[in-house]
């Protein structure tokens, strides 16, 4: 009773942190970290002790594994330099350094619990570096390159740990230790590969969504298990088996178990990596009595406390920025990839909180090992240290290096390009398929509701939210009063009793999934403001030879005057200087003038857009 009561609780702090940083906008990782500290220390609240084993098997692999689905295979392959020399040349580095400054400030603990140490604070933490890079709004190779350096990050030190532990019980050579990293990254690999060749066979072939979905959920261990029971790098299986089967899961079928396993994960995410945070401030008052008493003294102690986490925050720049410019001065590297400007890697180098999984290896420390308490508070101060000075000081450090996040209207414009081609894909499938048996109305219907995704995804462009709604959004806004009124009749009937209840649970699961996409679209942001973009998205002449024309102020399209109807959006061809309205609109005259002239380029002449788009090629500039 008192373990559910526990976890009742846990949870339930979760929540309450979580909605209450979102409310005054701090961040939830440092909230609950917080608010754990002050527990700590409250009479009523029982002594948390964090179970090495439980977050290293337990919370570790499910944690690796849903940041690696949602990590992109192609961003990591485009940053493996960058990635390669954070998550091991910097985990290396990290670990003989912060090593050495333990040995010269407390020569009384041997060399090896010194490199232990250096090896249990080098890896930043995977969930506290990207939940605040994805807050503050970083550039995306920023995030990409942390993303990526704290999946991997974990294996490099657990090895060095496990190098340092084998040299404090005894003898290790340098050739185990060599071999120990070539198994623990070849083995760690191989068993990754081959559970996500085994794990995507499976589901490919389990047709039932609860069944599927459980399958998605075992992944991470699967993986993990037999890697670790191999000596190889559990962690690292974990990562290449979600990295992989994160690229397949959009290509395999059963959508509802793709939905599934994205809103269950986001929960397991949720769940987890906050409670992470809040078990991190539980720690503080039982690892701050864990040193009381001990022969090195208390100021010592608390001194070279503070003295290794100021080498831990000073070690990453000293190790990122040649890092970063070094490889450069290769002609062949700086061809292929030129070097970013000085404020990338200055954010990467105080992108460094440490997390859960440093006071989770630091228990792992032989029991008998002298001074063991202390190199535990010391952990414990690289880790509240970090995500305190740095989790706290980032936001403001971006802000003002004036480093930008992604474009929210590019990316907007970039979207409504991507759907405009799937679209068009599809329309040219239902070509092929089609006969002349089949009811013009249902092709007619096809086409309708296949386009209307497009439309809507042009229309989040236009003018500001201040005026007219737009024909999808004012569609959205009517249909969710309908669903609500369908759902209402829907529970009415039930109370009633005439029916079936597994009935009543289709429909009312039918009418939900139609919710759902109908919210996705109410929830996206508003994008008054304008969106541009000063390069094609490929290789277009008409685009490369189009040249600009000077928008008249009074611009409408004459053709929705002329018939009455609405007008949406304006284009205006950059041939003639025609202005009409796009597909939204109810006479499509923008589309419907290339059609009749064969003029192909045509550009926005809503406010503060600066965007073309090529009806031949279909092609945005």
């Amino acid at each position: 009773m008192d373990v559910a009561l526990g976890l009742l609780v846990l949870v339930a702090v979760v929540c309450a942190g979580s909605a209450l940083g979102r409310k005054i906008n701090i961040s939830v990782p440092l909230l609950l970290v917080l608010a754990g500290v002050a527990g700590s220390f409250l009479p009523f609240v029982p002594t948390v002790e964090l179970n090495p084993e439980l977050v290293l098997v337990g919370l570790l692999p499910p944690l690796l594994y849903a940041a690696a689905l949602r990590t992109s295979v192609f961003d990591f392959r485009a940053n493996r330099r960058s990635i390669g020399l954070l998550s091991v040349g910097y985990v290396i580095f990290g670990t003989l350094a912060v090593g050495a400054v333990v040995w010269w400030l407390f020569p009384e603990i041997p060399l090896a619990a010194a490199i232990a140490l250096g090896a249990v604070v080098a890896p930043p933490d995977a969930v506290a570096a990207t939940a605040i890079a994805r807050k503050v709004g970083m550039p995306r190779r920023i995030v990409s390159i942390l993303e990526g350096e704290s999946l991997v990050n974990d294996a490099t030190a657990l090895v060095c740990l496990r190098a340092a532990i084998a040299a404090i019980a005894g003898t290790v050579s340098a050739a185990e230790i060599g071999a120990g990293f070539l198994l623990a990254a070849g083995g760690g690999i191989a068993v990754g590969l081959a559970a996500a060749y085994v794990l995507t066979e499976l589901r490919k072939r389990i047709h039932n969504v609860a069944i599927n979905t459980t399958t998605s959920l075992m992944a991470p261990f699967v993986a993990y298990l037999p890697a670790e029971h191999i000596h190889a790098s559990g962690v690292l299986a974990v990562v290449v088996a979600g990295l992989v089967m994160g690229t397949k899961a959009p290509s395999m079928p059963n959508g509802a178990a793709r939905l599934s396993q994205r809103s269950n994960w986001a929960t397991v995410q949720f769940l987890l990596e906050n409670s992470v945070f809040l078990l991190i401030g539980l720690q503080v008052r039982t690892i701050i009595e864990g040193v009381q008493g001990d022969s090195l003294g208390a100021g010592r102690i608390w001194a070279g406390c503070a003295v290794i986490l100021l080498a831990v925050l000073l070690l990453r720049p000293v190790w990122v920025f040649p890092a970063t410019y070094l490889p450069r001065l290769i002609p062949a590297v700086r061809r292929n990839d030129p070097s970013p400007p000085w404020q990338y890697p200055a954010i990467v180098s105080w992108a460094g909180m440490r997390g859960v999984v440093t006071l989770a290896a630091v228990l792992v420390l032989p029991p008998d090992l002298e001074h063991r308490n202390v190199l535990i508070l010391a952990a414990m101060v690289v880790v509240g240290g970090t995500l305190a000075l740095q989790g706290f000081t980032l936001p403001v450090l971006v802000r003002l290096l004036n480093v930008e996040g992604p474009d929210r209207h590019e990316d907007a414009l970039n979207q409504a390009a991507l759907v405009q081609l799937a679209t068009a894909a599809g329309v040219i499938r239902l070509e092929e398929l089609r006969s002349d048996d089949d009811p013009p109305e249902v092709v007619s219907m096809l086409k309708r509701r296949t386009q209307e995704r497009g439309l809507a995804a042009w229309e989040r462009l236009g003018r500001p939210g201040s005026d007219a709604v737009t024909p999808s959004r004012r569609y959205a806004r009517l249909r969710l009063a309908m669903l609500e009124a369908e759902r209402a009749k829907v529970l009415e009937l039930r109370r009633g009793g005439g029916y079936a209840h597994e009935v009543l649970s289709d429909v009312l699961d039918g009418l939900d999934v139609e919710e759902s996409m109908l919210d996705a679209f109410e929830s996206a942001p508003d994008l008054s403001g304008g969106a541009g973009t000063d390069r094609p998205a490929g290789a277009c002449t008409h685009l490369a030879s189009s040249t600009d024309r000077d928008v008249p102020d009074d611009a409408v399209c004459a053709d929705c005057v002329r018939e009455g109807t609405l007008s949406v959006h304006l284009r205006m061809c950059l041939d003639c200087g025609y202005v009409g309205c796009c597909d939204s609109s109810p006479g499509m005259h923008a589309s419907r003038h290339h059609l009749a002239t064969g003029h192909p380029v045509m550009r926005s002449i809503e406010p503060v857009e600066d965007w073309r788009w090529c009806y031949e090629d279909e092609l945005l500039g």
